[in-house]
């Protein structure tokens, strides 16, 4: 004889229904999914544009890993869909399940993952004046700036301050490339040069002609300003820097303009934290 166990409700569409599975085969009865409005597919897809993301104050994460990292954090969840019985510990009244067709309709994955979450975008933190901070200057791809995000998940560094042409941090391709990171590092959007001017930091810029960072004794404390993928450091930044850095290439021929500014991230931070 086949037992079935019941397992937590789960509310799709203000109803409840209960998961059973059975031991020892599969359970064919039917499934009861809930059905994406239009209007939530309208809501949800245009989350990918910054203009609406402000207006409605979420942002959307997809991948088990990215949204247990934010359930898990001080991020509000405001809605989760699922595909399979995942999240158990998830109140029901956020969770619905839905059909595979209907996440595709959602989702902005090319090949959706099978859940996509809508969290609240966080009040602004205050900024802090101490430690090492990144400091991004009009970084445009997404890849990039999440990556940058896990860098300094990774080294330890809490805060990074963007220039306002920097790309949204609550773009869904930053997201995703944070892989949670994004709930563990602060980052605030302003005007780098009136923040810097202001600052009784070190001011260091990562430029072609700067000092050999590896001869350098780097500060434990410094705001560390990375440029354009395709300009650099801007202008009027430049000049506000006290202590231009650079990598140095090694190749016999040295015909390579420049790193990945992620690649550039990585390489810098790991200079400044050596020998903390």
């Amino acid at each position: 004889m086949l037992h079935a166990t019941i397992m937590n409700p789960i509310k799709i569409n203000n109803d409840i229904f209960v998961t059973r599975f059975f031991n020892g085969c599969k359970f064919n009865s039917k499934v009861h999914f809930f059905m994406v409005s239009k209007n939530q597919i309208k809501l949800i897809t245009s989350l990918q544009l910054k203009k609406y993301r402000l207006i409605h104050q979420l942002f959307i994460a997809e991948g088990v890993k990215v949204i247990q990292e934010l359930v898990n954090s001080n991020f509000v969840l405001e809605q989760l869909f699922v595909t399979e019985s995942i999240f158990e510990t998830v109140s029901p009244a956020k969770k619905e399940l839905i059909s595979e067709s209907d996440l595709k309709k959602i989702s902005c994955l090319s090949t959706p993952n099978n859940c996509l979450a809508l969290f609240q975008i966080p009040d602004k933190k205050k900024l802090g004046d101490n430690g090492l901070i990144v400091a991004l200057d009009d970084i445009r791809d997404p890849g990039n700036l999440g990556t940058i995000i896990r860098l300094c998940d990774w080294f330890g560094v809490e805060q990074i301050i963007c220039s306002e042409e920097t790309v949204d941090v609550y773009n869904p391709k930053v997201v995703q490339a944070t892989m949670g990171s994004i709930s563990r590092v602060t980052i605030s959007y302003l005007d780098l040069e009136k923040y810097i001017k202001k600052t009784n930091l070190p001011v260091f810029g990562t430029f072609i002609e700067g000092k050999n960072v590896y001869n350098e004794n780097l500060p434990k404390e410094g705001i560390l300003i990375l440029g354009n993928e395709a300009n650099g450091i801007s202008d009027k930044l430049e000049k506000l820097v006290t202590n231009k850095l650079a990598i140095p290439r090694f190749g016999n021929l040295q015909l390579t303009e420049s790193l990945n500014v992620a690649t550039a991230t990585a390489i810098f931070l790991s200079e400044f934290k050596r020998n903390f």
